[in-house]
């Protein structure tokens, strides 16, 4: 079966799903899909030529309802992302949609519902630092058993792209257009890794903070309105307890997704900044071993055969990509769909609202609501 694909956005992440769409057949294996339409709100003919799409439009509708198109990628401002899900969806389209996968709460939980009434069409949403190998091995060995019971779990999500206060003014630092600030952009990612490794989430104790109030533009200055950092204390509906942290203004910070997991019979310890390292200590030994990516891991042995060899940002979203084709073709469930992309948004929306006291996540979502 040949998937007939249309791209919605030609940004960072529209040139990524591009490379994963013309990529996966290749790595894979499989019939190539068929990239028949380009979409942006200007005449994006030179990209689609360089992508390797067959048309072009300058209506996203006209994308999202095209008989050829079988499965959408929208990799838009998070303001557009349910208007264009919600379309794709009632035009019988897959979709693969980027995160955070709704401006608030109430949003996403109507995508879910809506996708729940679809059975037979597949939507996945792109957190793809779930598909590093290394991520992989961790849930592996904690599934086998390797580092005994899950007791902790310490997360981090740092970068400084807005550290500096001289940074003009945009649309991702309102409620209207944006949603949540760093917790929509970086906090939901480390979300979607710890509720992968430990389970759900039940309680949450967090604090918010805006480290520049103003920012300058073009009318005068400016009021930032969602948080540049968060701070949070998790009860995980294990018992288990947890600490998570995440930062848009961390001067140095580049794409610190560094977490480490306690058990009762070891520590897992990963940095995305060396994403093809793995540590891993058990009890009785000394310090902790360095586990390299290699193909004994899943999904790397696709890209290359021998070990040490780095896989890399971009590789992730192929391997996201073919978990798409797969689900598509009814040989594996897709994760995290809408129905699971509601549970990471309760918890980073459970964080906005806590305002350093305790609340459940039923408790939250009744608030933000």
């Amino acid at each position: 079966m040949s998937l007939g694909v249309a791209l919605i956005g030609t940004g960072f992440m529209g040139k990524c799903h591009a490379m994963a769409w013309r990529n996966v057949a290749t790595v894979f294996g499989g019939v190539p899909p068929r990239l028949e339409m380009l979409a942006d709100v200007a005449d994006v003919s030179d990209l689609a030529r360089a992508f390797g799409f067959a048309r072009t439009t300058t209506d996203w509708r006209a994308a999202v309802t095209d008989p050829s198109v079988d499965v959408v990628s929208i990799t838009t401002p998070n303001g557009l992302h349910r208007t264009m899900a919600e379309a794709a969806l009632r035009a019988g389209k897959h979709v693969w949609l980027e995160k955070p996968m709704a401006l608030t709460l109430e949003d996403a939980q109507a995508m879910a519902e809506l996708a729940a009434e679809r059975p037979g069409q597949v939507t996945l949403l792109g957190y793809n630092y779930l598909r590093s190998p290394a991520f992989q091995a961790a849930r592996a060995m904690i599934a086998a058993g390797d580092i005994g019971r899950p007791l902790a779990f310490r997360g981090v999500y740092d970068e400084d792209y807005s550290a500096d206060p001289a940074l003009p003014w945009s649309w991702r630092m309102t409620h209207a257009d944006g949603g949540l600030g760093a917790l929509g952009d970086l906090g939901c990612h480390l979300v979607s890794v710890m509720v992968a490794l430990m389970g759900p989430v039940a309680e949450i104790t967090a604090m918010t903070q805006i480290a520049v109030p103003m920012r300058p533009s073009p009318e005068g200055p400016r009021a930032v309105e969602n948080e540049d950092s968060a701070l949070a204390l998790i009860r995980f509906a294990s018992g288990a307890q947890g600490s998570f942290a995440t930062s848009r203004v961390a001067r140095g910070r580049k794409c610190r997704l560094q977490w480490e997991i306690h058990g009762s019979a070891g520590t897992l310890v990963f940095d995305q900044e060396n994403m093809n390292e793995l540590w891993v200590h058990r009890a009785g030994e000394a310090g902790f071993t360095r586990h390299l990516s290699g193909p004994e891991q899943p999904d790397f042995a696709a890209f290359c055969p021998a070990p040490g060899h780095n896989f890399g940002f971009n590789e992730q979203k192929v391997v996201e990509c073919h978990a798409l084709i797969r689900a598509i073709e009814g040989r594996a469930p897709a994760a995290p769909g809408f129905a699971e992309g509601v549970q990471i948004e309760r918890v980073i929306h459970a964080m906005a609202v806590s305002n350093g006291r305790p609340v459940s996540l039923q408790e939250a979502a009744h608030e933000a609501a």
